[in-house]
């Protein structure tokens, strides 16, 4: 959904990629390391920190695939580590959140598995060939709703933390069914 935005993102953003000389992988990594403190503060129950970091480093994985493009070093294992941090980090977050206690620990970790699962109905698809981003709820949206969540769980109610949790969970699951559908539509001449 929000991958309608990228070209405007695109515009924004690659001045600022071409002018970062630094090797996109470090990118990846430092983007990692910002999930693992959003993990940490919404842990230690700081819903804005953990919200703060959520954004910075979605900001910071959304950096390091412009700055490979605009200075032509992309690389497969620098797609590999960038897939991997990502996975990584959506399970800091999420296991962050649980231990704050602002999810129940059933709606979180079933939140997790929808987010890993719908990365790993995408990866399944195209190693059969077929582009499979489809979706209501990919990375970026499921990224923005936790951070919704913090700001407003900050702002209003922690327990609405919660219902983004449960969000991240139900709109995972339909991204899932979603590109299962896909892939079996575009498999089944085959």
């Amino acid at each position: 959904m929000l991958d309608k935005l990228r070209p405007w993102v695109k515009i924004f953003l690659d001045p600022i990629a071409e002018r970062i000389s630094i090797n996109p992988n470090i990118l990846t990594v430092i983007g990692l390391l910002l999930s693992i403190l959003s993990a940490y503060f919404f842990a230690t129950g700081n819903l804005l920190m953990g919200g703060v970091l959520i954004g910075l480093s979605g900001f910071v994985d959304i950096l390091d695939g412009a700055v490979a493009r605009n200075h032509s070093s992309t690389t497969p294992f620098g797609g590999v580590l960038d897939s991997t941090s990502d996975r990584f980090a959506d399970a800091f977050i999420i296991i962050g959140i649980i231990y704050g206690g602002f999810s129940s620990w059933i709606i979180g970790v079933l939140a997790l598995h929808a987010s890993l699962s719908v990365s790993y109905v995408r990866a399944r698809g195209e190693s059969e060939g077929i582009k499979c981003n489809v979706g209501i709820a990919e990375r970026p949206e499921r990224l923005v709703i936790l951070m919704a969540g913090a700001f407003l769980g900050y702002l209003i109610n922690p327990n609405i933390m919660g219902i983004a949790v449960a969000i991240v969970m139900l709109l995972g699951y339909l991204t899932v069914v979603q590109r299962l559908h896909h892939s079996w539509k575009e498999l089944k001449h085959e």
